[in-house]
This record gives structure tokens, sequence and C-alpha cells, in this order.
């Protein structure tokens, strides 16, 4: 029997979806390999991770521009020596897992844990695969550290390909798979008994409203893009998730309220059912996250870009307007008008998701799988 470790981190919720998928899929088609599920940095130290993964939800919420100063920099210079360094030094802990479990293959799906076990591999301490899973529509250097040592790198699309080609991997190593999902975006849901579970009316345009996010951020700019929605457009019923932000649920309540648009407004707080939602879709708006906009793809749908966070959510924004699936909502830009330009071409919408339908990597979990073990 095949013994096989998928390594995490809970810096975003991506990284864990991913893994949850590769997991699923191993369990439910690959009854002869025993697979582990271990978040690298708890594993670590629990402090360290709980210090450094709030340090990052903070700066993401609070100061979102010193993240992106962080994300960039990490790729050179001190900052990414300083990540290099503290990685190699965890690395002798998590080597205590690996010398216990002693898997045959190593899959990640954060930089962290890549980094830690090429350099395991550099040292000859163990003697696995490696396998890297990217998690977003852009490469960082950081994912690329020891990369002599890894034996797969997973990547979202073929321009990312053709970029770690130009950084000197080999196109053998290569696989534009797309990033892994659920296969719950596979199946067919019944649109009339969806719209129906969700209180929802056949007659009119669904917008997929994710207006949370993972940290709050943007408050203001999500709650004028509800607002012009509520009050400009009759055409449309909302789905509008806060996701564990109270109080963005109430703001929501409160404009839906003044608006006298309870009828037209769906709030749900956090939910497991984004496929069956997607499904009936016609728009969603969303932070530009690697798995919401891996989920959105994979259901047809045209993407309205709001508040990423400046990094790899920002590079995720600019990938899906080069590709005309998305359209990113940018600080002055007239709400009103960018909204009723798109409801008011039905061809662009269209247009958007035929798109979107290209660029979508459905099979992306089971094409993983089955490089990995066929």
């Amino acid at each position: 029997m095949k013994t096989v470790l998928i390594f995490y981190a809970s810096y975003g919720g991506g990284h864990l979806s991913a893994a949850k998928s590769i997991r699923d899929c191993i369990l439910e088609n690959y009854k002869e390999i025993d697979v582990h599920l271990v978040d690298c940095m708890k594993y670590i130290n629990k402090g360290i991770e709980k210090i450094t993964t709030t340090a990052y939800k903070e700066m993401a919420k609070k100061a979102p521009w010193a993240w992106g100063k962080v994300y960039y920099q990490s790729q050179k210079g001190p900052l990414a020596h300083i990540s290099s360094s503290s990685n190699k030094i965890m690395a002798h802990k998590l080597n205590k897992l690996i010398e216990d479990v002693k898997p045959d293959l190593i899959i990640s799906t954060h930089p962290f844990a890549n980094q830690m076990c090429s350099y395991l591999k550099k040292k000859c301490k163990i003697t696995a695969k490696i396998a890297t899973i990217m998690t977003d529509y852009a490469p960082h250097d950081q994912w690329l550290v020891g990369s002599e040592f890894i034996d797969y790198f997973f990547v979202a699309h073929e321009g990312m390909k053709e970029q770690l080609i130009q950084k000197g991997i080999p196109q053998t190593q290569i696989y534009a798979t797309g990033i892994p999902l659920s296969n719950r975006f596979l199946l067919n849901y019944n649109k009339e008994e969806t719209l129906k579970h969700f209180g929802l009316k056949p007659d009119k345009k669904t917008v997929l409203f994710f207006g949370g996010g993972e940290f709050g951020l943007g408050k203001s700019k999500t709650l004028e893009i509800l607002k012009a929605l509520l009050e400009d457009f009759n055409n449309i019923q909302i789905v509008a998730i806060s996701g564990k932000n109270l109080k963005m649920k109430k703001s929501f309540e409160t404009l839906v309220k003044e608006n006298k648009k309870e009828d037209e407004v769906t709030i749900l707080e956090y939910t497991n059912e984004v496929p069956e939602l997607m499904s009936i879709s016609d728009l969603v708006i969303t932070k530009p996250g690697g798995l919401t906009t891996t989920e959105s793809l994979a259901s047809g749908l045209p993407i309205v870009v709001i508040n990423p966070i400046p990094g790899q959510e920002e590079e995720n924004a600019e990938f899906l307007q080069k590709k005309q699936v998305g359209i990113w909502l940018k600080k002055g830009m007239n709400v009103k008008e960018t909204l009723s330009d798109l409801f008011n071409s039905p061809s662009k919408m269209q247009e958007m998701k035929i798109h979107a339908r290209l660029l979508a990597k459905k099979n992306s979990t089971k094409d993983i799988c089955k490089v990995l073990f066929s």
C-alpha cells in the first residue's frame, strides 16, 4: 500500500480546500492508498501557527497595502531569505512526522511546506516524491524555492506553465491541470428545485454576492455595491453571503430593509451550498481568491471583482480581466454605470460565460490524481 502525505497551511481557505479535494479524490478512487492530511504549521508549533495566521489576517484586513509589499518583497531580497531560512529550521521538526508516516509521495498546497520538504530532500532526509499544487493564477517565487528537488508542479493554466518554464522548471514536470476543485461542481443540479430550495424566482436573474470576505475587507465598497444593486436594478434577485462577518450581515439587513427589497434579497451567513448556488446564478460578485475564482469558472459565471488583497488576489483579478471573464471594479469607478453596462448587454454577459467555460478545468482534481497515481 502506498502512503501519501498532504500538507497545507491555514493562510486563507484555498490551501485547505485544495488539499481536501485531493484527499477526497484519493479516498474515493484509489483504495490501495493510505492518505494523511496535515496542517504543516500547526504540527510544527501551534503557537507560531496562531501568531503568523493572525498576523496575516490582521494585515490583510487592516493594512492590505502592507501585505502587498510583503507579498512582492518576499519573492526576492531579505524577506525571501528570512522566509527560506526559517522554513529550513522548521523543516527539522516536520521531518519527525515524515519519518513516522514514511510517505511515498508528499503533496503540498502551500509554499512553506513545499520549501521544508524540498530542503529535507536536498539533505537526503527523505526520498519521497514531492508534488506542488499552486493555488492562485500567478506564480510567486516562494513556490519555487528548492524547485530542483520537486518532482511535479500543478498550475492553474497554460500561461503559468510558460512562466515556470521561463524560470527554469523542466516542461516535463509542469502540468496545467487547474486548481483542485470539489467534485460537487461536476454534479448537475435541477434548476427549478434549487431555486425553490433557496426561495428564489425563476423569472429573475440571480446575482451571487460574496460580501463578507474572509477578513471583512473593503466594507464601505461592499456596501456601496450592494446599495447600487438594490436601488438601480429591478430585474435581479440577490443572494448576499456575509460569511462569518456578523457586522456585515447586519449592514446587509439594514440596507435591504431601507430599500424594501426583502423579497428580492436572500442573506446567508457561511454556507456549504456554493455549488448549488453557483449552478443557478447568472453572475458572481466576489473577491478573487483562488478557490472562489476556480469555482466561478467551473460554473461558467462572469465575475465582477471587488476588494482584492494586494498581491496574489490582484494578480488573479488581472488574469480574469485579461481573459475577458471578469470586470475589476476598481476604486473611483462608477458602480452603477459599470454594472448597468454589464446587465444591459446580454451579448457581453454571454461572451464572458463562454470565456469562463473555456478557461474552466472542472476535472482538475481527477487530472492531478491521474498524473500522480497512474
